[in-house]
């Protein structure tokens, strides 16, 4: 029998890390598989996940690294479920993950669902994210800006909205997903769950950290759909980038385009820069929140500390 789902998951010279993402995928409570696209790992992925003899986890291996857009792809057309999940391989799933997703997806008779996020260190620390928008407000904005949190890890998906949009851009590196949740809109909206589902992992390896690369396919995603991007909005994600990679003239500069593109925070965020100095460590990357911000992050340390 066909599982429900069909968890897309890409790695590549992740081993230890696709192993605690694995864990947090493995304990959900709905029919899936795992379908592990290693894309030309060189650190055994492929005999550590044949250890777990797990019959839920389907392996493909691609001999030849061809791009995390591709192996996605791959995984698409290999699902079987009438759903389809991503996750990256460094990111983690709270237990309840897709079940509250397809509640969600079938209540509000939708295609596609996100879910919130929280930011994660390479130690598991919480460290930041906050309660997901509005799907009605998402719809809006996402030709403009990618508003939903948490990367691929939080989309689960019709597998056929899936095939009829055309899986992801092989030729994008960082915004493919962006471009696929545009063409998502185009034929359906969203739904969301906004507890916090997802745990999204910042470290150095984060091919999202290249800010020049993001400048460059906001570009190819404005002439592909006749738009202005919100620059503003992305200068200011840029510029947490910078501080995150410990460049703070970047992130200066990056803060003042997105003052002047209308991102009035982040006069805040400069103020905040200033003080702090730049602290390397991501802890350091967030600014203090609200107290409702603060309970809601405090459901996903439940789940974080109990798995």
């Amino acid at each position: 029998m066909a599982p429900q789902v069909s968890v897309v998951l890409p790695t590549h010279n992740r081993r230890e890390l696709l192993a605690r993402t694995l864990s947090t995928v493995l304990q959900q409570q709905v029919e899936f598989e795992v379908i592990v696209i290693d894309d030309g790992s060189s650190d055994e992925t492929g005999e550590s996940l044949s250890a777990l003899a797990d019959p839920r986890i389907r392996y493909l291996r691609n001999e030849i690294a061809g791009g995390v857009a591709r192996a996605r792809n791959r995984g698409i057309e290999q699902a079987r479920g009438e759903w389809i999940a991503f996750v990256d391989d460094d990111d983690l799933w709270a237990p309840h993950k897709l079940t509250e997703q397809l509640e969600v997806a079938t209540r509000e008779r939708r295609q596609w669902v996100y879910a919130g996020a929280v930011k994660i260190d390479e130690r598991e620390r919480l460290v930041g994210g906050r309660p997901p928008p509005a799907p009605e407000w998402v719809a809006r904005r996402l030709p403009r800006w990618n508003a939903i949190p948490g990367g691929c890890s939080g989309v689960v998906a019709l597998r056929s909205l899936a095939a009829k949009t055309g899986g992801f851009d092989p030729e994008l590196v960082n915004l493919a997903d962006w471009d696929l949740w545009i063409r998502f809109a185009q034929e359906s909206a969203p739904a969301c769950s906004s507890k916090p589902l997802v745990a999204y992992r910042w470290h150095s390896g984060n091919a999202s950290l290249d800010t020049n690369l993001i400048m460059r396919e906001g570009r190819v995603i404005e002439d592909r759909y006749g738009v202005s991007l919100d620059w503003g909005a992305i200068h200011y994600y840029l510029a947490h980038l910078n501080v995150r990679s410990g460049d703070r003239r970047r992130a200066l500069r990056h803060f003042t385009r997105a003052f002047l593109g209308g991102e009035l925070s982040s006069a805040r965020d400069v103020a905040w820069l200033v003080k702090r100095r730049l602290k390397r460590d991501v802890g350091a990357d967030e600014i203090p929140s609200d107290r409702e911000i603060v309970a809601w992050r405090a459901e996903a340390e439940k789940w974080l500390k109990a798995g």
